[in-house]
């Protein structure tokens, strides 16, 4: 087995898989790991990526909706009583 990357030169690997002009295969080749290893490191970085970022604002923007959608389903029901109570006055 080949020795242990690391952590830059993965990043670099990554780096370079992403914007160079060169195939896959080929990086691969030119930096002596496995085809198969370097997409593994690719899609590790697109991952943790995809992973950061503004999660923070997401997350107030969800609570935010599941407290609307709370408050609406409070209004349905107070209106679906109404309705209940109104239909049994006309009779």
């Amino acid at each position: 087995m080949g020795t242990k990357k690391t952590a830059e030169f993965r990043a670099d690997a990554v780096r370079l898989a992403l914007n160079g002009g060169r195939s896959r295969r080929q990086l691969a080749k030119d930096l002596g790991v496995g085809f198969s290893t370097l997409n593994k490191w690719v899609a590790e970085y697109q991952q943790a990526d995809l992973m950061s970022g503004p999660h923070d604002d997401l997350a107030k923007e969800n609570a935010r909706l599941r407290a609307e959608n709370r408050l609406l389903k409070e209004e349905r029901d107070v209106l679906k009583k109404a309705a209940i109570f109104f239909a049994g006055q006309s009779k």
